[in-house]
């Protein structure tokens, strides 16, 4: 009889203890339903060159004479450009076996930008290329190519637009000779640059 209470106990200990796992397991089961949402970034491009690549190449050139040449700036890239800064360089190299100058055919060389207006040719922004030489890109965006993209309202993205630059060895009136048969190597690097950024 003992024996029958103990196992009856047992078997109720039994239930009660599976009951409760149930219940506990029960407390853990949840209807569930997931939905994902994906996004890409892509980064535009910007993609400045300018046309011609050589710059300027005038031989014989005695003071008083002028240069004016076009240079195409493309934009190939799928961001509009809204500033160009320019980097400029340019080493002089003496006629062979003459002596050192004590100038700098640099500060003879004028340089004007101009800008194609209803009247003609307007000047935007005039120096020498010993100046242009000294001046940080965005010292020289400031000066000649703000006025150049408020006209324009900036290069879009896969347009062009001409830049004129006149050259000018400058005359100043007084013996020049220490720059017969020197040279001028010129090296200009446009930088593109976007504007603000847009809501998207």
């Amino acid at each position: 009889m003992i024996m029958g209470i103990k196992k009856t106990l047992a078997l109720s200990v039994a239930t009660a203890a599976l009951g409760l796992t149930l219940m506990g397991g029960g407390t853990y089961a949840y209807f569930s339903s997931t939905a994902e949402s994906s996004g890409t970034f892509a980064a535009g491009t910007l993609d400045l060159s300018v046309n011609p690549t050589t710059v300027i190449n005038v031989g014989n050139l005695k003071p008083g004479d002028t240069a004016q040449r076009n240079f195409k700036l493309v934009n190939k890239g799928t961001l509009d450009i809204a500033h160009v800064s320019l980097a400029t360089d340019y080493t002089v190299t003496n006629k062979e076996g003459a002596p050192v100058n004590i100038a700098d055919l640099g500060d003879f060389i004028n340089v004007q930008f101009l800008i194609n207006q209803d009247k003609g040719d307007s000047v935007v922004y005039s120096t020498t290329l010993a100046d242009l030489k000294k001046m940080t890109p965005d010292a020289v965006e400031n000066k000649i190519f703000i006025p150049f993209f408020e006209e324009r309202g900036g290069l879009k993205a896969n347009s062009e637009d001409t830049l004129t630059v006149k050259f000018e060895f400058v005359d100043n009136g007084k013996d020049q000779n220490e720059f017969q048969g020197d040279s001028l190597q010129l090296k200009w690097t446009f930088t593109g640059k976007q504007g603000s950024g847009d809501e998207k």
